[in-house]
């Protein structure tokens, strides 16, 4: 880990004054009205404009590698110094996944076909960290389960290396998705000479449509996709021959987090307040997360500009590499001590909260609404943004910790946490656009992960409520004088188990 600290300006100093005089609309609790009333939609969104012209000015793009993430790590950083944060860059090398051209799944014959790519339901996806080739073969399948169990993920096609015993090396592998992790089968499909590796979803009700997967990292050398319930039994149906395609850069890169603390605040109860500041290759980001990372730093600004002196440390963090696989916040919590990971009371994380399409969602920190509860205490952390929300008046639904952001490797280690979203590619419904507004069966925000995720797909609406519930959020955790577990140094893991499938935005099994 190399560390490259910034010059330090002034240090965070009084607490908040003139709370008593404040008007009704400061019914959620003055001691955040004044924040919030700092944080203003333009100041939140004059920091994403920075953010755009920073991708404008380095090829559309601000992810982890490119010249766009280093000059919107350069930006934070100068920022938060001249707040009077005390700011340190963190490098760490990671595994970098890029394809050059789309790839192509054909079957050759019997029935000539061309499967669709990527974003429809019935077609095919590369696997991040997948090969490169251009291979035409049979296509041979490996200890299928058709038609597929009753129950989902059980389904041990490809797992073992004994499953390969009568497997022709030349031939293209079809492996049924289920039970092991995706980069397992395909390693066993690589050692038992497989030039090319297709894993298509297992089948069951939920679980047949084109999907993201990953490898989970660089070294794979054959051409690996997954695909859908129905392209896979095709051609695994015997005597198919398949072309595969998969022209892509697979290596390790070196990129940054960007870290800053406030000077003052009690160290063995340290607020982690987070959000990804890097974009995905296709585009530049400024939704995803360029909404999160504006609201936090405009927070940060807004805090040392009042004067306030928070009783518990805050820890201001940008992730990089999140596009990757929530790389950049593993990387920081496994460099962690234990007396480190004690000391942290509870982490914030803001990924996407401007979504056109929007709906308020709040991470469901009880698992009372969704499958998974976070560590205990994010509970308590779902409750602040749940009171604060029926204070203003707003609703708001449950989303789950599913493991597709960076609060990921926090709740590993038995942290509590919670925080906002406002939805991806994920559909509203009806009863949701009753209720929020917008387009029932259109994604919460049509340009994830495209290259239209630019300044202006935006709700100004819903980033103008979640900004303000950032700065609540943060300032009640920052004054409070218990942990957020009702014990001193609170208990551990809780409910939490991580058996999550997905790391970042990927599935791994």
């Amino acid at each position: 880990m190399q560390n490259k600290p910034y010059t330090y300006i002034s240090s965070l100093t009084l607490v908040v004054a003139g709370a008593a005089s404040l008007p009704a609309s400061a019914a959620v609790g003055p001691e955040t009205y004044i924040l919030r009333e700092a944080v203003t939609l333009e100041s939140v969104r004059s920091h994403q404009a920075e953010f755009q012209a920073i991708a404008d000015a380095n090829g559309g793009t601000r992810e982890a590698s490119s010249p766009g993430y280093q000059a919107s790590v350069d930006y934070v950083a100068s920022q938060m110094a001249a707040a009077g944060y005390e700011v340190t860059i963190q490098e760490f090398d990671f595994p970098f996944f890029e394809e050059n051209i789309p790839a192509t799944l054909e079957q050759i014959a019997p029935s000539p076909k061309l499967y669709d790519y990527f974003g429809v339901p019935n077609g095919f996806a590369t696997m991040s960290y997948s090969g490169s080739g251009d291979v035409t073969a049979i296509a041979e399948g490996v200890d299928l389960v058709l038609p597929p169990a009753p129950d989902a993920n059980t389904s041990t096609s490809g797992c073992e290396a004994e499953d390969f015993a009568g497997f022709t090396a030349g031939n293209i592998a079809v492996i049924q998705r289920g039970s092991c992790s995706f980069a397992q089968k395909a390693t066993n499909a690589e050692n038992a000479g497989a030039v090319g590796v297709i894993i298509f979803n297992e089948g069951q009700p939920g679980r047949t449509d084109n999907f993201l997967g990953t490898l989970g990292g660089p070294g794979f050398t054959v051409p690996v996709v997954g695909a859908s319930f129905e392209v896979g039994t095709e051609l695994a149906a015997g005597g198919v021959a398949a072309r595969m395609l998969v022209d892509a850069a697979s290596e390790i890169r070196t990129t940054s987090n960007v870290i800053a603390e406030s000077t003052e605040g009690r160290d063995d109860r340290v607020v982690v307040v987070g959000a990804h500041l890097d974009s995905v290759a296709e585009g530049p980001g400024i939704q995803d997360n360029g909404s999160g990372s504006a609201a936090i730093l405009e927070t940060a600004i807004q805090l040392a500009s009042l004067g306030i002196t928070p009783r518990n440390k805050l820890r201001f963090a940008w992730w990089g590499a999140e596009e990757a696989g929530l790389l950049g916040a593993e990387f920081y919590v496994a460099n962690l001590s234990d007396r480190d990971i004690k000391n942290i009371a509870l982490n914030l994380n803001f990924d996407m909260i401007g979504s056109p399409n929007f709906v308020r969602f709040v991470y469901d920190g009880d698992g009372s609404d969704t499958p998974q509860a976070g560590p205990n205490g994010s509970k308590v952390i779902e409750s602040v943004f749940l009171k604060y929300f029926s204070e203003v008046g707003l609703p708001v639904e449950p989303t789950a910790f599913d493991g597709r952001s960076d609060y990921g490797p926090f709740i590993a280690v038995g942290i509590p946490a919670g925080g906002l979203f406002t939805g991806a590619e994920g559909i509203k419904t009806p009863d949701e656009a009753a209720l929020y507004g917008g387009t029932a069966g259109d994604q919460y925000d049509p340009c994830y992960h495209l290259a239209c995720d630019t300044f202006d797909n935006i709700s100004l609406e819903a980033l103008d409520q979640m900004s303000d519930a950032v700065a609540h959020a943060v300032l009640t955790f920052a004054m409070t004088t218990s942990s957020v577990n009702g014990t001193d140094k609170g208990k551990g893991l809780g409910k939490f188990k991580n058996d999550m499938e997905y790391k970042g935005n990927k599935l791994v099994k």
